[in-house]
């Protein structure tokens, strides 16, 4: 009987705990200039890899806890990070503003093509296609891409020093590693990226700065065009992707160890 009365005081501390942990951050997104409601802002967890969209009045609800960190963004605004804090939790709805980010357009150069009318000539000036190809590896589910020069030696590389960069990268950061998984499970959090070319929520979801994201995919062997061209998920995918392949080739090395 003590051990019945044991067994229901756990579940009922388990289930109060949990209760206190989960919550709904609920909010509402605002443009700071004019107080008018901004639709289709996005939203992440990132402590709990999470995300969510404001609706057309400006309105949103998350899962979050005390102390996790909202990632939001909207096309043209400045992205900001907000803490969530214990009287948001406690006291409902906040108010949240984002600040328009002034957009300046490139200088755009046409380079006109004269012809000669003499083909061994005229051909000389039309630009070069982009060398890309995916070599694969037996063994492996999925292929390598590299630029056609440098293809061979990557493959080589990648056999005999397989994503050690990225190991070397998230080796002291595991959480990252785990989020990895997370993200790639969320329906929400892909649709996000997919929109996104500009690594800003990635980089926020990893802890990790631009450029090393970027030297991450190169060093998992894929081209330059590829990382210049491809959307946030696409990219998200190729990490995965890399990790997953280090793994496989980390098991053959300890089999034949």
């Amino acid at each position: 009987m003590k051990r019945i009365l044991l067994l229901i005081c756990v579940m009922f501390s388990t289930a109060a705990i949990t209760a206190q942990e989960n919550k709904l951050a609920i909010g509402v997104i605002l443009d700071a200039a004019n107080d008018k409601p901004l639709e289709s802002v996005n939203i992440v967890n990132l402590n709990q890899v999470t995300g969510t969209t404001t609706n057309n009045n400006g309105e949103f609800e998350i899962a979050a806890k005390v102390n996790d960190t909202l990632h939001l963004s909207y096309l043209g605004y400045k992205s900001i990070k907000v803490r969530v804090t214990n009287d948001w939790l406690k006291f409902g709805s906040s108010e949240i503003k984002l600040t328009e980010l002034a957009l300046a357009l490139e200088k755009v150069v046409v380079n006109q093509l004269r012809l000669t009318g003499y083909l061994e000539v005229d051909i000389q000036q039309v630009p070069a296609p982009n060398d890309n190809y995916r070599y694969q590896i037996s063994g492996l589910p999925t292929g390598y891409e590299a630029s056609k020069p440098s293809g061979i030696n990557k493959i080589i590389g990648s056999i005999f020093n397989p994503a050690d960069f990225l190991h070397r990268m998230f080796g002291k950061k595991p959480n990252e590693l785990r989020k990895l998984k997370k993200m790639k499970q969320d329906d929400e959090i892909r649709n996000l990226l997919a929109s996104k070319f500009d690594r800003e929520m990635l980089t926020a979801l990893l802890n990790v700065e631009k450029v090393d994201l970027d030297e991450i995919v190169s060093q998992c062997n894929y081209s330059k065009g590829f990382i210049q061209s491809a959307n946030d998920l696409q990219i998200l995918d190729a990490i995965s992707e890399c990790y997953e392949e280090y793994k496989v080739l980390s098991r053959g090395r300890n089999k034949r160890l």
